[in-house]
């Protein structure tokens, strides 16, 4: 039962993140600089990439 609850959470945690992570990507001021210099901000990488790992883990955490 309580890895079940964890996994929820963790789920939930990285929905967030992920949706975070999206929202950084399309401000903009991201925007704009990857227009002027073609970089991604880390803070964008890390919430997506971040909020696929909790994703992932809380799904294992379920089964």
């Amino acid at each position: 039962m309580n890895n079940k609850v964890i996994g929820i959470v963790l789920i939930i945690i990285g929905v967030a993140l992920a949706i975070w992570g999206y929202d950084v990507y399309e401000a903009a001021g991201s925007q704009v600089s990857r227009a002027l210099s073609g970089d991604t901000p880390i803070e964008a990488w890390a919430g997506m990439i971040g909020g696929a790992v909790c994703i992932i883990v809380g799904i294992t955490r379920v089964k």
